[in-house]
């Protein structure tokens, strides 16, 4: 709780969201963690070539760089906005049940849309570069046709995937609307 002078304030939701932030950040770095020392060991053909290569690998590069803004930096940045009305604004969600639940709604959804799309965006960026490879370095020489083979199925989940986060997102903003319409 926060209290200013003699009102109290409950920045639940401000907490979840910087929570759930620093599980997004965690995860990237342990996943960072994991490729980094997969270069030295375990990862063969490794990421940086599946990276160097272009082609498919540019759908991991992607993955791995929008999962850090919108699954890391997104989730704080709507931290920013819980903070603005249950603190500045000193409107709470608890007071409106419609609310309450689209933010339930925006914290779950927009985590796991981001988690899901962007982890599918690295496997199979990961799966189609490391098949472009010549195979002296463990790829399997495949040319862009084949690797699309291995892109194409996940184009839709992908896709699903970002709606659920999109949607999440505009629930967010749904309940920012009625919470701060609401009159004290």
């Amino acid at each position: 709780m926060y209290k200013e002078g003699e009102h109290e304030l409950n920045l639940v939701w401000t907490r979840r969201f910087i929570t759930a932030a620093i599980v997004q950040g965690a995860i990237i770095v342990g996943l960072t963690v994991f490729i980094i020392v997969g270069e030295i060991s375990i990862i063969e053909p490794g990421v940086s070539r599946v990276i160097a290569a272009g082609g498919a690998g540019t759908w991991f590069t992607f993955g791995y760089v929008m999962y850090v803004v919108v699954g890391v930096i997104g989730v704080a940045v709507s931290a920013l906005f819980y903070l603005y009305i249950e603190r500045v604004l000193k409107k709470q969600y608890k007071d409106h049940n419609g609310a309450r639940v689209v933010a339930w709604m925006h914290l779950i959804l927009m985590n796991m849309g981001s988690t899901v799309a962007m982890g599918m965006l690295m496997l199979a960026g990961y799966a189609g570069g490391a098949a472009m490879l010549p195979t002296s370095i463990g790829g399997l020489g495949f040319d862009s046709g084949q690797a699309h083979e291995i892109l194409a199925p996940f184009v839709e989940p992908i896709a699903i995937a970002i709606l659920i986060l999109i949607f999440g997102i505009i629930c967010g903003g749904i309940g920012f609307l009625i919470v701060n319409r609401k009159k004290e």
